[in-house]
Formats: structure tokens, sequence, C-alpha cells
């Protein structure tokens, strides 16, 4: 498994800061975001491609996607 040095919440500042707060959840930021901690932007574009593909416009109901991401996930042997 790598490693990727990131930016905890309590050390974030500034944009990465404003981007943490945006996206946390009750359990905290999601490690997937927490990668991009060092360039707040690819963390910020990273957010906005995820949510166009789970909720934008699609033949694919919410439930296929996330059914689809399971297996890749799975299949890339991922824990999310």
């Amino acid at each position: 498994m790598a490693w990727i040095d990131v930016v905890r919440e309590d050390e974030a500042e500034g944009e990465l800061l404003e981007q943490y707060e945006k996206h946390k959840t009750p359990e905290g930021v999601d490690n997937i975001l927490k990668i991009h901690s060092l360039n707040p932007p690819s963390l910020r574009d990273h957010y906005q491609f995820y949510h166009t593909l789970m909720f934008g416009k699609s033949e694919l109901k919410r439930a296929q996607r996330e059914m689809l991401a399971v297996v890749v996930s799975r299949a890339n042997q991922c824990h999310y």
C-alpha cells in the first residue's frame, strides 16, 4: 500500500481549510480527499468530478453508480 503525506484537519489553513470544512462529514474529511491536501485546487476539482459522476445526468441510477464504484474498489483491493 502506498503512503501519501497529507495535511491533517487540525493543521489545515487557507484554501485547504475551506475545502476541508466544505466536505467534512460527521466522521471528518474522507481520506480520498485528504490525499489532495498538498494541492487544494486538485481537492476541489476531484470533489467536483466525483459529484458530477455520482449526481449528474445519466442513464444509470445512483444505486447502480455506487455498485460500480464498489466493484471497482474491490477489484483494486481498495477499502473505500
